[in-house]
């Protein structure tokens, strides 16, 4: 059996992350999602949040070889927990490609036994982040088609939390 973790943030979800999680999922035999905590990330949405978010979305696709979980640390640490062979990276554009290249490699030397693999998302994500996913809810534009229906519900009520703040 041959399990892939897809490592991320996920702050929030969008249709990018999620069009690569199915297309591993028909790939492997498990997929885990795995919710990072990056310190050099200031997130929206709690850790919790998100794992529970993203629990939603993939119960929503039915997809039933994949699951949701967390992690702190290293991604290579995780893997080798959960008894992971594969390592998968989402791509929109040659600026990630410099950076998951570089953390591949690092991967590799921490835990020659992983594999990374790359996988390029579909053109019509190409351009979408969650960052600016946040950008078009904040001011109040529609983000249809970019993130799952439950995951703007959500969206909505944090932006309207940070509204009132500032």
């Amino acid at each position: 059996m041959t399990t892939a973790i897809c490592p991320g943030s996920f702050d929030p979800v969008t249709n990018g992350h999620l069009d690569i999680i199915t297309r591993a999922a028909g790939i492997f035999d498990e997929v885990i999602v795995a919710v990072g905590n990056n310190p050099d990330k200031k997130t929206l949405f709690t850790i919790e949040e998100r794992v529970a978010l993203l629990k939603k979305v993939i119960d929503d696709t039915g997809l039933k070889n994949v699951r949701v979980d967390y992690f702190e640390g290293l991604q290579v640490n995780y893997a080798r927990a959960q008894k992971a062979q594969v390592i998968v990276k989402g791509l929109r554009a040659l600026s990630d490609f410099e950076y998951e290249f570089q953390m591949a490699l690092t991967n590799k030397k921490l835990a020659p036994e992983l594999e990374t693999m790359f996988m390029m998302t579909e053109h019509k994500y190409a351009f979408l982040s969650s960052s600016l996913v946040k950008q078009i809810v904040l001011f109040g534009g529609n983000p249809e088609g970019l993130i799952p229906p439950v995951v703007f519900e959500s969206l909505q009520a944090k932006m309207a939390e940070v509204r009132e703040r500032v």
